[in-house]
């Protein structure tokens, strides 16, 4: 099944990313966490993904992991980390944007994060991202999101949060703070 998306140079593929995709990734793909798009909205400006947990994760590997005193979780910290990794993927097929082409995004602002449950490894997690608010300009853009993940059908993360979207060789190595504290706070 495919979506169109306005801005991208092809209809979206659902299902598991495609060689293209994940070549054109900022990490490596080992570290995507994801491992289908389920759903791709440019309507909405909604994507929705597949998470598993039953594979070796950083840091989830590493835990001391006591089934009382600290069992075995999906680590907060990865759970931030595939929030980045899922604008990315809201901006290869939403917006067309390549990182090939010179554009990379990083987080700027994260205004709240709940985790809800702690996520033993096992089942999937499924996680949306919804751009709630953007300023999108020829070299830059500024867009706000919400995340919601689910594990077992419950939620087990939500966060709002802000990102910039930058063609590298359009932007100075270094902007002032206060130049994307002005962007953020006209999201707000």
């Amino acid at each position: 099944m495919t979506t169109p998306a306005p801005g991208a140079p092809h209809p979206v593929k659902l299902g598991p990313f495609d060689a293209e995709f994940l070549a054109d990734l900022p990490y490596d793909p080992s570290v995507l966490f994801f491992d289908e798009l389920l759903e791709a909205d440019a309507a909405r400006s909604l994507v929705r993904c597949r998470m598993p947990t039953d594979r070796p994760m950083p840091l989830v590997d590493a835990q001391r992991a006591h089934p009382v005193l600290h069992p075995r979780h999906v680590a907060g910290g990865i759970m931030v980390h595939a929030t980045g990794m899922l604008g990315f993927v809201h901006a290869y097929h939403l917006l067309g944007l390549r990182h090939r082409e010179g554009w990379i995004g990083y987080g700027t602002n994260i205004h709240r994060v709940v985790f809800r449950k702690l996520v033993q490894p096992g089942a999937p997690i499924e996680a949306t991202c919804v751009a709630t608010r953007a300023r999108l300009g020829v070299k830059r853009h500024m867009i706000r999101y919400e995340f919601e993940f689910r594990h077992e059908g419950s939620v087990c993360y939500e966060g709002d949060q802000t990102a910039v979207w930058m063609r590298a060789q359009d932007v100075p190595a270094m902007d002032s703070r206060t130049e994307l504290e002005e962007n953020e706070r006209s999201l707000a």
